[in-house]
């Protein structure tokens, strides 16, 4: 009902409605639009009230409240479902669960912070209050070998939603960072979980600093990170950049599921800043391999010369772009 509500009240952004006119329209009684109103204003929307003239909407809070999302979503799937939280201690730790529950494929996990985010390789992803952390749940009918390749999927439709959005010079570091220029300002966790030799589902994890001030993260964070706030020196709207990228999400997904996975490969390499860098990739136990990365496979491994001219397949590691 809340999402009906705001809807008319977008509809109507330009004058005031009555009470009376919005429960005749949604089939309720006044107070329960009343009590919806409240709720809205709870939620930090501004309404302006005249006895005679009824609502008018002045303001909408920077949340990413579902009904917000919602609110002209333009998806056949992707987002219909959605599980807010102010605070989660990590949206791919819930959406794992309501996962092995049974929700349908689209669900999205979102919260506006997270205690226990968390990166590749077990490391901590620092989630403060105004980015976007979200996690949409898959059913994809493959192979789980092929898992990986949603990693790239997700990095492609990442990449395009900020550089059509945002008009920024946007590229994506192997495997699953996305940069403007040479600062990060996006990354992307692929959970998978599989039952002998079929996936049962797949949980994406999405985290972008949208409207975060990097110089609230550590020194060590802060030199290779970067915000759209702060490079298009302006607040972006995360609801509307949510909407834009899970539209985005659900085009490539559905090509993806029609089995254009070597066209979307082919995006993926015309928009990495890896291929063609000098590059060391930190594995597991300390070892570390050097090399110009030349090429990715159909499953992601990265494709590295070697300093004797060998070619190494690089399935996961810390990538590092080395400067000559």
């Amino acid at each position: 009902m809340l999402e009906k509500i705001l809807e008319i009240l977008y509809q109507n952004q330009n004058k005031h409605i009555l009470p009376d006119e919005i429960a005749s329209t949604l089939g309720i009684n006044e107070n329960e639009v009343k009590k919806a109103i409240q709720t809205l204003e709870d939620d930090g929307y501004t309404l302006e009230f005249t006895p005679n003239s009824g609502y008018k909407l002045k303001k909408s809070p920077n949340l990413l409240l579902p009904y917000e999302i919602k609110n002209n979503l333009e998806t056949d799937y992707i987002g219909h479902e959605i599980y807010y939280f102010e605070e989660v201690d990590s949206t791919n730790n819930v959406a794992k669960k309501l996962a092995e529950d049974g929700a349908a494929e689209g669900t999205i996990v979102i919260a506006e912070t997270q205690t226990r985010g968390r990166g590749r390789r077990g490391k901590t992803w620092l989630s403060p209050t105004g980015g976007v952390w979200m996690s949409i749940i898959l059913r994809p009918n493959i192979p789980p070998a092929e898992a990986p390749q949603l990693t790239l999927m997700t990095g492609v439709a990442a990449a395009e939603t900020l550089k059509e959005e945002c008009g920024l010079n946007v590229g994506i570091k192997w495997p699953n960072d996305i940069l403007i220029g040479s600062k990060k300002v996006c990354g992307i966790l692929t959970e998978a979980n599989a039952k002998f030799s079929t996936l049962d589902y797949v949980v994406v994890g999405i985290g972008i600093d949208a409207n975060v001030d990097p110089e609230i993260f550590p020194s060590e964070v802060r030199k290779g990170a970067t915000s759209l706030k702060m490079e298009l020196n302006k607040e972006i709207k995360g609801p509307l950049l949510v909407q834009k990228f899970l539209k985005r999400f659900e085009s490539t997904y559905n090509s993806f599921k029609e089995g254009n996975f070597p066209e979307i490969l082919n995006e993926w390499r015309k928009l990495s800043k890896t291929i063609g860098s000098d590059v060391e990739v930190r594995k597991q136990l300390g070892k570390v391999v050097k090399g110009e990365a030349i090429g990715i496979t159909q499953n992601g491994a990265l494709i590295l010369e070697l300093e004797d001219g060998s070619l190494r397949k690089v399935i996961s590691g810390e990538c590092l772009h080395v400067k000559k």
